[in-house]
């Protein structure tokens, strides 16, 4: 599990993580995932219980990775300035976070989905992507290159870890 562990991890930080980095999230969501009790004594500051909704392996892999790869927020405007950020002050967005203030969820997740397609072309854009449960925040999601989109679904449900394209997912639910 280590190594399809590190390979989620790597494709989902899309060069903003370290190979050490990511090697030892990896292997300490390896430990987690094998023998949650003994982990969590090895590890005494690790604040996690039974009533966590997601497994002891799953929750060191979010709780782990950085701000310029997981995102967590609770409207999209909040959720597009910290996908602004984490690209740095280099990099233009057609779209403003105040321009989502007023719309419905579903179609700020589009605009932000269109300027993420249009991004990047020599890897076909990149996609929002729900990541794990939320815990706190309405939304948490990660980038991927839309080539490797596929591939990284496979290897979060070989993880046991909850990904699917967030538009995709919004329009699902908006539609029970």
């Amino acid at each position: 599990m280590p190594s399809a562990l590190a390979e989620l991890i790597s494709k989902i930080s899309s060069g903003c993580m370290t190979e050490t980095e990511i090697r030892q999230i990896a292997d300490e969501a390896s430990q987690a995932y094998a023998d949650s009790a003994a982990f969590l004594v090895a590890n005494p500051d690790i604040n996690y219980d039974d009533s966590f909704p997601i497994p002891l392996g799953e929750w060191v892999v979010v709780g782990s990775l950085p701000e310029t790869v997981l995102f967590m927020a609770d409207d999209a405007a909040d959720l597009l300035q910290q996908i602004i950020d984490s690209f740095g002050k280099d990099v233009v967005f057609n779209i403003k976070p105040k321009q989502l203030a007023k719309v419905e969820p579903l179609v700020a997740m589009n605009r932000i989905q269109i300027q993420l397609s249009s991004m990047n072309p020599e890897v076909g854009g990149y996609v929002l992507v729900d990541f794990s449960q939320p815990l706190d925040h309405r939304y948490q999601s990660v980038l991927v290159y839309a080539h490797d989109l596929e591939h990284v679904l496979a290897l979060a449900a070989q993880a046991g870890i909850h990904a699917a394209p967030s538009l995709e997912a919004l329009r699902v639910a908006v539609h029970r």
